[in-house]
C-alpha cells in the first residue's frame, strides 16, 4: 500500500531515455517481485528489457538505483491513484480510499508481490530498499495520522479516538492482508475484509449524525 505524494520523499533519480528507462523499471519490478533482491541480476533484467547490460547500467548505474527507480514508480502510480491532483483524503474519506486502493491492488499481485517481499527483506539495515521501507511506514503514518486529527476537527471522529493505535492498527491489517492474499488468493478478498475493518472502525470511533 502507498500514500499520496505530499508525504513521499522526492527522488534523486535523474535518468533520461524515458522509453528504455520505463521498460526496464517494469522488466525490474518482476523480477523483484518474484525473485527479490538478492534473486535479481543486473544481467536477467538487461536481457529481458532487450538491452545489454552496459546500455541498462547507462540508464541505472546500479541495481540499488534499479530497485530505487521501481520503488519510485510503485509510489507514483499509487499516490496518483489517492489524489490525482486534489488534495489528500483526510477524515473518514482517507480510509475509503485505502478501501479502493485495495480493490486496485487486487488486480496487481506482481505489485503487492514486490512490496511484501521487499519490505521484509529490507528489514535488514544493509538492504539498498532500507530507508525506503522507512520512508515508506513514516509517509503512511503521516498521512493517516493528519486524517484522523481531521476527522477529529471535522466533528466526523470521536475526540477521544487513539490516533496512534488507528493509525498503526490500519497500517498492520491493509499489510498483513495483502500478504494472506498472496498465499491465499482463492479464499482471502482484501478488499470485503479491509472494508470490513473500516466498518468496524467507523461504528466505534465516528461521532452519531456525522454520516
Amino acid at each position: 500500500m502507498s500514500f499520496p505524494p505530499r508525504y513521499r520523499a522526492k527522488s534523486r533519480v535523474d535518468l533520461s531515455g524515458e522509453e528504455s528507462r520505463a521498460k526496464a523499471v517494469a522488466v525490474a519490478t518482476e523480477l523483484f517481485a518474484t525473485a527479490g533482491f538478492k534473486g535479481t541480476s543486473v544481467a536477467a533484467v538487461a536481457a529481458k528489457t532487450g538491452l545489454s547490460q552496459s546500455g541498462l547500467l547507462h540508464h541505472f548505474p546500479s541495481k540499488a538505483a534499479l530497485l530505487a527507480a521501481v520503488l519510485e514508480e510503485r509510489d507514483r502510480q499509487d499516490g496518483d491513484f489517492l489524489t490525482g491532483t486534489t488534495a489528500p483524503p483526510l477524515g473518514w474519506a482517507a480510509f475509503d480510499s485505502l478501501t479502493a486502493l485495495a480493490a486496485r491492488n487486487s488486480t496487481r499481485p506482481h505489485l503487492v508481490g514486490l512490496f511484501v517481499r521487499l519490505a521484509a527483506e529490507a528489514v535488514e539495515p544493509s538492504h539498498p530498499a532500507h530507508t525506503w521501507v522507512q520512508q515508506h511506514y513514516a509517509g503512511i503514518r503521516g498521512w493517516l495520522t493528519e486524517a484522523v486529527q481531521a476527522g477529529k476537527d471535522r466533528g466526523e471522529i470521536a475526540a477521544d479516538a487513539p490516533v496512534g493505535t488507528v493509525v498503526r492498527t490500519t497500517i498492520a491489517v491493509i499489510d498483513g492482508l495483502q500478504q494472506q492474499w498472496l498465499l491465499q488468493p482463492g479464499e482471502v478478498s482484501m478488499t470485503a475484509d479491509f472494508e470490513a475493518f473500516v466498518g468496524t472502525l467507523r461504528a466505534r470511533w465516528s461521532i452519531v449524525g456525522s454520516g
